[in-house]
């Protein structure tokens, strides 16, 4: 399956592909009641480039290509869509594979970059072996073409809480969101891991006719380091995040430069990057 093929509806599921029921008790009040509660699935998924094993991620089982494409952009392994020739999606007894066929350019790079990790003691970060690597060397981003008012950030959040059913269901997972200039969502990605969820959003845009310098992205969960690195890669100039951002996050908003805010909810936010990207109006 080629990228451009992927389901232009499938951001929005039937959320129990993401969630199973198990026998639970409830322990409340003095009493212990047997029942069932919905619980979110997290599975293996191995991702391999014409058939060389790179990267294993728990992740929920819903919208892998859009996973594995956003992934691949966002740690450097492909530079565009176009990059990816073929992407199979199996199920193993472990888990998820997801196969990706890439063009020879791309699968030499990638050879030399695991050449490179081979033989050295790794700090953890998804292969980096030292505090030098985890930095990537991205172009700087363009200044947004008007400012985001709080106004469409606080419409973006309205609908993120509307639009999270198996987080609605199990408490268990994170989203993100593509948000248009005005403030209205229009693709939203869950997955139990952070990351992953904002992966599966950027491997949406990659495919879409959508000017990523105007919107903006929203996400339910802190802002770290590697959130903020996906975004700057993904060439996206706003993140807005419902809880708080990192140190580091922080100076790499500052440097990319891209707006970040923080502790987005009830109407309110704090900016940590660029505050003259936003019109503090409302209207």
């Amino acid at each position: 399956m080629h990228p451009a093929d992927l389901d232009p509806l499938s951001d929005f599921p039937d959320p129990s592909a993401g969630l199973a029921m198990g026998d639970v008790v409830r322990v409340g009040d003095r009493r212990a009641t047997a029942t069932q509660d919905a619980i979110a699935c997290e599975q293996a998924v191995a991702l391999e480039y014409n058939g060389i094993a790179h990267a294993a991620l728990l992740a929920s089982p819903l919208h892998i290509p859009e996973l594995a494409l956003g992934f691949s952009y966002t740690e450097g392994i492909i530079r565009s869509p176009a990059d990816v020739l073929d992407l199979e999606v199996e199920s193993v007894p472990d888990g998820l594979v997801a196969r990706l066929r890439i063009v020879n350019a791309r699968l030499h790079a990638l050879k030399l970059r695991r050449r490179s990790l081979a033989g050295s003691t790794s700090c953890g970060l998804c292969g980096v072996q030292s505090l030098a690597q985890i930095r990537r060397d991205l172009p700087p981003l363009a200044a947004p073409e008007r400012p985001w008012t709080a106004r469409a950030i606080e419409s973006a959040l309205d609908q993120l809480r509307q639009r999270q059913p198996l987080h609605n269901l199990t408490g268990a997972t994170h989203a993100a969101a593509w948000a248009d200039a005005d403030g209205r969502l229009a693709w939203t990605y869950e997955d139990v891991g952070r990351h992953n969820a904002l992966d599966k959003l950027i491997g949406r845009l990659l495919r879409e006719p959508v000017d990523r310098g105007r919107g903006f992205v929203v996400i339910s969960s802190r802002a770290s380091f590697e959130m903020v690195q996906k975004a700057h890669a993904a060439g996206i100039r706003a993140l807005v995040a419902v809880s708080a951002p990192t140190t580091l996050a922080v100076r790499l908003a500052q440097e990319a430069p891209m707006m970040l805010a923080g502790f987005a909810r009830d109407g309110r936010c704090t900016i940590y990057s660029r505050p003259d990207y936003l019109d503090g109006s409302r209207t």
